[in-house]
């Protein structure tokens, strides 16, 4: 079974990867019809520019929580599947007590001294009303009779309340009632259930971490929780946008707002990265589940209406930007221009060409 949530796993990554690269390609080449002239040059566009951060990771709810119980015992019962909607405090499932015979034969025991300790202290309680009726004893060592007499009868009750709650499952203390049934806590989904009618049920203690019986999350509330490469963490501030695109959703992309960013990185494949988490604004047109695999553009920057040449055709030296110009009779110049905000794939012309002006492209170099 694992191996093959791996396999699916590696698919969806491979997938993922796949359609980047294809959509890479488009871009380029939708970048390349808009510039790039049958003469070998690219015209000065005006258009917009983004530049951005990429984070991989998965889509997942807010708040996950995972149900279990404060009693030992088995699964008696179950009241939902998984996919199921409920509200706060309708039952999830039931555990029946089943308490080992060591244990439950110490606890009728328990019942059993205690009432012999409760008989005791009632025939000493009678003797001593006597006394204090005639005066024969003080009001404190009285009032000591009757402390010890209370004390013992709350003790008998509470030795019959733990036996009968061991052995069904259920007792009521005052006007509290307490029963074995495990009650959502929340308004949400359940996500995933561990356990089947008849399997057994580790109690959540101050000492162990019980058995997760369920989880739940409220799914209208979503969260991208992926990492980004250090080289990018830098530029990121939080309430930057985000657009997420979700490998089981291709034709969708969903909106989202960057709302922490870890301080300490993490090492992944011998690079260092550092996590972060998008909070995605709620479409009602798509359906998201939790486990989605997704890649997150983190609009670090962004400028419209503004001139852009592919930057392939920009000679970068000593700090300065170079385009070559085409000139009549086959000749051509070398220029100085300004530039400014770039996306890897087309830069921003700030200054030293304007609108519809040609550029060639850099020659093609053979390799002998």
């Amino acid at each position: 079974m694992k191996n093959k949530k791996k396999s699916k796993r590696k698919f969806v990554i491979g997938a993922a990867i796949i359609v980047l690269i294809v959509g890479a390609i488009l871009i380029v080449r939708s970048s390349d019809s808009k510039t790039k002239n049958a003469d070998g040059t690219v015209t000065v566009a005006r258009g917009t520019i983004e530049e951005k951060a990429l984070a991989v990771g998965t889509i997942e709810p807010e708040n996950e929580i995972s149900i279990k119980s404060r009693v030992s015992g088995v699964v008696r019962k179950l009241y939902v599947d998984v996919g199921s909607y409920v509200h706060a405090g309708e039952p999830l499932l039931e555990v029946k007590p089943d308490p080992t015979p060591v244990e439950l034969a110490d606890a009728k025991r328990q019942v059993e001294l205690a009432q012999v300790d409760f008989d005791n202290i009632s025939k000493e309680k009678s003797r001593q009303t006597s006394l204090h009726k005639r005066s024969l004893i003080s009001d404190q060592a009285y009032d000591n009779t009757l402390k010890s007499y209370q004390e013992s009868e709350l003790r008998l009750k509470m030795a019959k309340e733990s036996l009968e709650l061991m052995q069904s499952g259920a007792v009521t203390i005052g006007s509290t009632k307490i029963e074995s049934i495990i009650y959502a806590p929340i308004d949400g989904y359940v996500l995933t259930r561990t356990v089947e009618v008849g399997d057994p049920v580790t109690p959540l203690t101050s000492y162990q971490e019980g058995t997760v019986l369920m989880t739940m999350a409220n799914m209208t509330r979503l969260v991208f929780k992926g990492t980004v490469d250090e080289i990018d963490v830098g530029k990121l501030k939080e309430g930057m946008p985000a657009e997420l695109r979700i490998g089981a959703l291709p034709g969708d992309t969903v909106k989202g707002t960057l709302s922490k960013i870890w301080l300490q990185g993490e090492t992944k494949e011998n690079a260092s990265v550092f996590p972060i988490e998008i909070s995605i604004i709620v479409n009602k047109n798509i359906t998201l589940r939790a486990g989605y695999s997704a890649n997150a553009d983190v609009i670090v920057r962004k400028k419209s209406d503004i001139l852009y040449i592919p930057e392939r055709v920009v000679t970068f030296r000593n700090d300065s930007s170079f385009v070559r110009v085409p000139l009549p009779d086959n000749k051509s110049k070398e220029c100085n221009i300004k530039t400014g905000l770039s996306d890897a794939i087309n830069i921003e012309v700030v200054s030293g060409l304007k609108q519809g002006d040609k550029v060639l492209e850099k020659p093609v170099v053979k390799i002998q």
